[in-house]
């Protein structure tokens, strides 16, 4: 099982990385390290990181189309 999950979480991963460079969605990346946080403490931390990225972000669109509307 746990060499079923890192593979998946391997491939999960780089798919998310091509995928966030080339145009296309980052949730791919999360899942991988969903998956790969089980057993290694560093993808957590990678986790915590991405989670924090995307709200700070989404934060700030919220803000800009915000005023937008206040306009």
């Amino acid at each position: 099982m746990k060499t079923l999950r890192l593979t998946l979480g391997g491939l999960l991963f780089a798919a998310g990385v091509v995928l966030t460079l080339l145009p296309g969605s980052i949730l791919l990346v999360i899942s991988g390290l969903v998956l790969l946080s089980y057993d290694w403490p560093r993808a957590r931390g990678w986790l915590k990181f991405c989670q924090g990225s995307m709200t700070r972000s989404a934060r700030k669109i919220d803000a800009v189309l915000l005023s937008r509307k206040l306009r």
